[in-house]
């Protein structure tokens, strides 16, 4: 019983000081003095919170109060961010195998068993996109047969295959 209670004076002074902290005016500091100092109404005050909101990537239309400096700029469940060509090269230099799963919103494809033309070996991969960008820094290929993890020689011919296909389908797209 006096350890419940110590345990609850312990957790009521914690958050005296951590509500202690974050308050004050611009001259005093805290954590949001400088946003919060003032009157918000003022041209000074909505100015600030204008700033504060513009900085947090809330486009403007979609601000109404201070809570949604807290709310993220865009919704991670519409927003792919993978590169569409490598994605799209990686489907189709990889055509021979099944497609067991894939993710755009993260960027993984996950590829089954399956024998390219002219070979006997097995092959799986995994497909990492990790960035917008047509970049070879945005691919990631882990290839494996089915005794094991293949050669570094063969991972990276697939990857150049996959950015080469890539750059083909950007300048087909773009007409060039």
């Amino acid at each position: 019983m006096k350890s419940l209670k110590i345990r609850t004076i312990s957790l009521l002074t914690a958050a005296t000081l951590i509500l202690a902290a974050c308050g004050g005016t611009q001259n005093q500091g805290g954590v949001f003095g400088k946003l919060l100092s003032g009157d918000p109404n003022s041209p000074e005050g909505q100015k600030r919170i204008d700033d504060a909101l513009e900085s947090s990537g809330v486009p403007p239309r979609e601000r109404d109060t201070i809570w949604d400096l807290l709310r993220p700029g865009d919704d991670p469940n519409t927003t792919v961010a993978v590169n569409k060509y490598i994605w799209n090269a990686s489907l189709d230099v990889l055509d021979f195998m099944p497609i067991e799963t894939a993710d755009p919103f993260s960027g993984v494809i996950v590829f089954g068993y399956g024998t390219p033309p002219g070979s006997r070996r097995a092959y799986r991969a995994t497909v990492f996109v990790r960035d917008p960008a047509l970049d070879a820094r945005s691919l990631n290929v882990a290839l494996a047969t089915r005794g094991g993890p293949a050669s570094v020689d063969t991972t990276r011919a697939i990857e150049d295959a996959i950015l080469t296909r890539a750059r083909q389908l950007r300048i087909q797209d773009r007409g060039l």
